[in-house]
């Protein structure tokens, strides 16, 4: 029986994936035309079906009741993923959701191939877990673990900025130096490599990578960051309690500016300490808010504003956050949303720096930045790492294409 070979980016926002088709390679179609998939899930309460992608973000905005379940990567490796969140009348561990997600993969990938889809590699960021070597390796093994029981028996791994240094490594006509840069949505991870046609030809490639270095910041945390200092004083984060003494508790607020937080606030025991937070408000009107958008189960929507508003300052010089329920909707002005996001981007900087260092190299000696993963069109964290290299050719791959692609190509060479 005909199979296929491919790669698999499970993203935060969004995944691919890429079929190693001869000498090439080409994503797969997997909502309509689109190739990218948004990794989330619905779960609707109506029939207990899930939808997947922008079906599944369609069904919340339409009100449709169930749960909407986004960000799903950020619980590898941490203490979330044999967690268990309720659907309805069961409960489901965020690993198992995890794995639902790549069933749903595979499945429209074989659909499309109309030949099983048994054989991948899977992307991963350079670190899924900042400084801890062992949370790191569990992540991983947790994401293979899931991919296993979903019926993948050949697995292998690839650091995405390798997979999008394979990609652009396709076009390249001499030999370069190059420093990919691949910011997503959960993570910035930067590679430097030496790329060229003939080494494109060569079987072990471990001498070309000269550097890798990755920073557990991305476009959701712009967001949890951007709600944080904007959006959540308006519900009641850091006003003081009515005497004075101190101010409420931030726990809630973080979670609910938090993409994959925000279901952990849907339990009868959020909600009973939400009220008891009002009780204890100077400003009960405002808490009164968060209890509003947390009763109707909101809180997507609501990071879904915060996250438009960050996608509009990348051409537009103000934005507004538009609150659900008529709530007061910030302006945001894109020199406020610089400031916010300052020392996340120069922690970004920072790592970019000390990858060129690792590579013993000097910024004159690269040739090349490649750009791919959505959050390098954010102006602030762009302009931070291109500065740093003012010689090198700037490319801007397939934002949300490159890593497939390069995926593809490495299933090709280790599976083929």
């Amino acid at each position: 029986m005909r199979t296929v070979i491919g790669g698999i980016d499970f993203g935060t926002s969004n995944s691919t994936v890429g079929l190693a088709q001869d000498e090439r390679a080409g994503l797969v179609p997997l909502e309509g035309d689109e190739t990218t998939l948004p990794s989330a899930i619905f779960f609707s309460f109506d029939g207990d079906r899930a939808r997947f992608g922008r079906e599944a973000i369609t069904n919340y905005a339409d009100g449709v009741e169930g749960r909407l379940m986004r960000a799903l990567k950020s619980v590898l490796g941490s203490s979330l993923v044999n967690e268990k969140t309720r659907i309805q009348k069961r409960s489901m561990a965020f690993i198992d959701i995890v794995g639902l997600f790549i069933a749903e993969l595979k499945r429209r990938t074989e659909a499309f191939a109309e030949a099983p889809f048994e054989s991948a590699v899977l992307g991963r960021p350079v670190h899924f877990v900042d400084d801890d070597a062992h949370a790191d390796r569990k992540a991983q093994d947790e994401l293979e673990k899931a991919a296993r029981a979903q019926g993948f028996t050949d697995i292998a791994f690839q650091y995405e900025p390798i997979a999008a240094a394979l990609d652009y490594e396709q076009a390249v006509r001499g030999e370069e130096t190059v420093l990919i840069v691949d910011m997503g949505g959960g993570t910035s991870d930067f590679s430097i490599v030496r790329v060229s046609p003939e080494r494109a030809r060569a079987a072990d490639r471990k001498d070309d990578i000269l550097a890798n270095r990755g920073v557990h910041i991305g476009g959701t945390d712009f967001d949890r960051l951007v709600s944080i200092a904007h959006v959540m004083p308006e519900l009641g984060y850091l006003t003081p309690t009515k005497d004075g003494k101190r101010n409420l508790p931030a726990g809630y607020f973080i979670d609910l500016a938090t993409w994959h937080r925000i279901n952990l606030l849907y339990t009868p025991k959020a909600m009973n300490d939400l009220r008891q937070i009002r009780f204890e408000a100077a400003r009960p009107d405002l808490v009164e808010r968060m209890i509003t958008i947390v009763d109707h189960r909101l809180g997507h929507a609501l990071a879904g504003t915060v996250e438009q508003a960050k996608i509009a300052l990348t051409d537009a010089d103000e934005a507004t956050i538009a609150v659900p329920y008529d709530i007061a909707s910030p302006r945001l002005t894109r020199r406020a949303f610089d400031q916010t996001i300052a020392q996340a981007v120069q922690r970004v900087a920072a790592t970019v720096s000390a990858t060129i260092e690792d590579a013993g190299l000097g910024a004159g000696d690269i040739t090349a930045v490649f750009l791919t993963g959505g959050s390098t069109a954010i102006p602030a964290a762009r302009q931070a790492i291109l500065q740093l290299l003012p010689q090198a050719r700037v490319v801007d791959g397939d934002r949300f294409g490159s890593v497939g692609m390069g995926l593809a190509l490495e299933a090709r060479r280790k599976f083929g």
